[in-house]
């Protein structure tokens, strides 16, 4: 601490300054000294100035001054620190470029191959029934085709690759039947038993183990009004001694069991059944359907897998007891359609007779047009005496 100078009571004249006093007074201007003193800036704040200098002189154009910035330390908005973040930006809007294409590629490919999308998707081959996604029921005629898919070659592990029947219904879980109503004079319960007789005759006529066997379809023709002989008879005769004019394939699916046999236990089927008020009362119960068979040579060893597409219209017909003579719990039939893919026309031998890949063609050639046997919007063709056709797919 300084001392007090001596202070002269002649000079003065005044009294002598307490020490306290004279304590507080150079304590206070030593306080007032140091906060009013230039400070003399950090190592660290030198060094970040004279770099930040060196910046500015580095990108000053030559031959003129460029005008100067108050320096500025390295911030959010400033230097490299902005810069990184601009970079970061451009890759992102880069990577959204990238993935904007992606995005429209997948949109096409789902537009145009919705199989071969899902095979991307799931990694199957797009055609498997396990990865395809099942239709909603058909309640109205198609109008057009289904959509080719890919166009792979089945498998007896994949029996409906690269056929639209992937997307179609296990067996009878294909036939739905419509809620019945009262019409024509015929009341709510007999238009219900007449749906679920339909059903049944369908079931046991296609999709029946003993029937596809080639076995004499029992149930089936049980289900016939026995007063129906014009509809009987041929089938009958035709199950025992098959030709042109007595074929039983005309009601029901058959294979010869010593040539051909199923792979799997599933047949695909596709249709709808509707009902309408009869042109003469009664009503009416129209089926159409649509079965898809796989099958293999009955031969040891055998592993390529053919397909039969078998597609059934059948009009059923419900009538007032004391108008038409029918047989109670009975069907009667009005109308039985089929049409045929992949199967021999130039056989008659009451079998469904597939072609393979490897085998020669024989037989005459095909003359008749070539058809979709898939398409459900077209019209059948009965007249069973035209040429022979082909089909576009199986």
């Amino acid at each position: 601490m300084s001392e007090k100078p001596p202070v002269s009571k002649e000079s003065s004249g005044d009294e002598p300054v307490p020490d306290e006093v004279w304590e507080r007074f150079i304590r206070d201007t030593e306080l007032d000294i140091r906060a009013t003193a230039p400070k003399e800036p950090s190592a660290r704040a030198r060094m970040v100035t004279d770099r930040l200098r060196g910046q500015r002189e580095a990108a000053e154009p030559r031959g003129r001054k460029a005008r100067r910035r108050s320096a500025e330390p390295e911030g959010w908005r400033t230097g490299p620190a902005w810069q990184e973040m601009n970079g970061r930006a451009a890759r992102k809007r880069r990577m959204w470029g990238v993935l904007g294409v992606f995005l429209a590629t997948g949109v096409l490919l789902v537009a145009l191959n919705p199989s071969r999308a899902l095979s991307v998707v799931t990694g199957g081959d797009g055609s498997d029934g396990a990865d395809a996604t099942p239709l909603a029921a058909e309640t109205a005629a198609p109008t057009g085709a289904p959509p080719s898919f890919d166009p792979d070659r089945p498998t007896l592990k994949e029996p409906f690759r690269g056929s639209p029947a992937v997307q179609y219904a296990d067996g009878a879980a294909g036939i739905e039947l419509p809620d019945a109503t009262a019409l024509g004079g015929i009341s709510k319960e007999r238009v219900a038993a007449a749906l679920a007789g339909t059903r049944t005759l369908l079931i046991e006529s296609n999709l029946s183990p003993a029937t596809l066997r080639g076995e004499r379809p029992e149930a089936a023709l049980a289900l016939i009004d026995p007063l129906e002989k014009e509809v009987l008879d041929p089938l009958t005769t035709g199950l025992v001694k098959p030709d042109k004019d007595h074929d039983p394939l005309t009601l029901f699916s058959r294979f010869d069991p010593k040539k051909v046999k199923l792979v799997g236990d599933v047949v695909k089927t596709r249709g709808r059944m509707t009902f309408d008020k009869g042109s003469d009362g009664g009503v009416v119960v129209h089926a159409d359907y649509t079965f898809v068979y796989p099958v293999v040579k009955a031969a040891p060893g055998s592993t390529e897998v053919a397909r039969t597409i078998v597609r059934r219209i059948l009009d059923i017909e419900v009538t007032d007891p004391s108008v038409a003579q029918s047989t109670p719990g009975k069907l009667w039939i009005s109308r039985h359609d089929v049409d045929s893919g992949n199967s021999r026309c130039d056989l008659d031998n009451g079998y469904l007779n597939p072609e393979f890949a490897d085998e020669t063609p024989s037989g005459p050639s095909p003359s008749g047009p070539a058809v979709d046997p898939y398409d459900r919007s077209r019209s059948l063709d009965t007249d069973r005496s035209g040429a022979c056709g082909t089909v576009t797919r199986t």
